[in-house]
């Protein structure tokens, strides 16, 4: 439990400095445009995280949402009680995932549907196009190649489910001198943890589909919806007195005193 301790006051020591927090966004950009470039003059080797069967992009990648919110829900419930007890503070915390979800919603349909708009299913192995099919979907159930405008999906959740991360475990600064019994703390401290390594791997995995797939303008697209979902709320719409709110944080004061 002392370690454990250790751990969580050393990832809040990092995420509650203002300067690192800021940089997120841009890092994201960054990792993609450098990643592309790489890419496309082929400087980086091929890898077991070149392929997309990787253990990583089946089992944490492709269900990624699923993981976040796993992940998020029990956290904000623990670490926002201390704080408030009453019952709509918590409920518009909650609030702000369902808000995440219909966003990663929205943008991942609005993703398959532009790439079906855009898109034509041919035969491989004769190039030519095959005119029965009308979906990706349908074309490659019959085993065919679809070849629309593939925005990365990855790109988007990876980045967004992070920017997501940070934002709502904003309250450990606060809460990890709570008074909480030891099973609740521990919990908190697990599913902090948790989350903080979650992070390590969407990083990871989006700069892995930086440097290995898609083109340019996929990724890059990708990653701005992810960023603009991020700011439209978190920064803008959170704000007004009409919204979930923003998660409790550190006074400025307090903040400059661990920058």
């Amino acid at each position: 439990m002392a370690a454990l301790g250790v751990i969580v006051d050393r990832l809040v020591s990092v995420w509650v400095k203002p300067e690192v927090r800021r940089n997120v966004p841009w890092m994201f950009l960054l990792i993609s445009l450098v990643g592309s470039v790489l890419k496309e003059l082929e400087l980086v080797p091929q890898t077991y995280f070149s392929s997309s069967k990787n253990v990583f992009n089946v089992y944490f990648v492709k269900v990624s949402w699923g993981w976040t919110l796993l992940l998020l829900t029990p956290f904000l419930l623990l670490s926002n009680s201390p704080v408030s007890r009453s019952v709509s503070f918590l409920a518009r915390r909650l609030l702000s995932l369902a808000v995440a979800t219909a966003v990663w919603y929205v943008c991942t349909e609005t993703f398959f549907y532009i790439e079906d708009a855009t898109g034509s299913c041919f035969d491989t192995a004769a190039s030519v196009p095959v005119k029965d099919f009308t979906s990706k979907a349908s074309c490659r159930r019959a085993g065919f190649h679809w070849d629309g405008y593939d925005i990365s999906g990855h790109s988007f959740i990876l980045a967004y489910s992070t920017l997501l991360i940070v934002e709502e475990t904003a309250p450990m600064a606060l809460v990890r001198t709570a008074r909480l019994s030891t099973l609740p703390r521990m919990v908190l401290a697990l599913l902090y943890v948790a989350l903080n390594l979650i992070v390590v791997i969407w990083v990871w995995m989006f700069a892995c589909t930086s440097v290995y797939f898609h083109d340019l303008s996929h990724k890059l697209l990708g990653t701005v919806c992810g960023l603009l979902g991020w700011f439209l709320t978190y920064r803008v719409w959170y704000l007004t007195p009409c919204s979930p709110g923003l998660p409790p944080q550190l006074q400025s004061k307090e903040q400059k005193q661990h920058a």
